[in-house]
């Protein structure tokens, strides 16, 4: 397919999301936007090995959207052809009594990718400018000094937050993590029929709960904090890209042709060469292992 505009989905400081698109399909069948996604994770893998081998970055994907917005079975599309050793994906649900007791970073820095390696966040330490911002109560786990009740938690407290999550991606850049943050933008309606999918194939029931439909409720308030988030975060060194998740296929096929394009502009990522040593006598290595024979 022609080369994806980054631009056309990369967010800036204004970023409204009835600005927005919520579907693409490119004009294309869903045969033919699968076949692209197969040659375009193929080089994905195959570029993944060269970065492991360079061995002095490594990439961080982190995945955010609503309910259903497809996330899991995108990180299962667009990774199928990683070695499985060069790829970790964690997901964070809500947090444990053990990462309570530590700052809200905490857990997110046990599972930084390590150089050479992508790692991949299915939702992300956004969550906590984001069912936190929607469900203040929840701050109150955390155990902070001077936060005795939701009043305590007013807009200096968001804006310092939003601080310390641009200190740590900063810090993360500036010491080789290359970081994709992307927010799967999905419609109220197709979340509406995803849901009754769910509902209706019993093979798909354990994915649904009726905490779901309170959720679905708040989706008004979810899509203010989700504009100020992003608004307040993108970051030339940690980008926000807004994709279309109506259609899962072009979905895909979008985040994939943005984590390729973006990479391919690394221009130092190289597999290492032999030294000079070893270059001059591969001849006599050759004749070593023949003479096993």
């Amino acid at each position: 397919m022609d080369k994806i505009n980054l631009e056309k989905y990369k967010a800036n400081e204004n970023f409204k999301m009835s600005e927005t698109i919520t579907y693409e399909d490119f004009g294309k069948s869903d045969k033919k936007l699968k076949k692209e996604l197969s040659v375009i994770r193929r080089k994905l893998g195959e570029f993944q090995d060269t970065i492991y081998a360079h061995g002095k970055y490594s990439i961080l994907v982190c995945l955010q959207g609503m309910d259903t917005a497809g996330k899991d079975s995108l990180i299962r599309e667009i990774f199928k052809d990683f070695n499985v050793s060069g790829v970790e994906v964690h997901s964070f649900k809500v947090p444990t009594e053990l990462e309570l007791s530590h700052n809200y970073l905490w857990r997110h820095y046990l599972v930084l990718p390590a150089k050479g390696k992508f790692g991949v966040f299915n939702r992300t330490h956004y969550e906590n400018v984001l069912v936190t911002r929607v469900h203040p109560e929840y701050i109150l786990n955390e155990h902070i000094p001077g936060i005795h009740s939701v009043e305590d938690i007013d807009q200096k407290f968001w804006d310092k937050r939003f601080d310390q999550i641009n200190d740590f991606e900063r810090h993360l850049a500036e010491n080789g993590t290359l970081i994709f943050k992307f927010f799967l933008n999905l419609s109220k309606e197709e979340q509406r029929q995803r849901l009754l999918r769910r509902l209706a194939l019993k093979e798909k029931h354990w994915k649904f709960s009726p905490s779901d439909l309170k959720e679905r409720g708040l989706w008004k308030s979810y899509k203010k904090y989700y504009e100020e988030a992003i608004s307040r975060t993108t970051k030339d060194h940690a980008p926000w890209f807004v994709v279309p998740a109506d259609n899962k296929k072009a979905t895909r096929l979008i985040v994939a042709n943005i984590l390729l394009q973006s990479l391919k502009k690394y221009k130092d990522i190289k597999e290492p060469m032999l030294s000079d040593k070893i270059l001059a006598n591969l001849g006599t290595y050759e004749e070593q292992l023949q003479g096993e024979k």
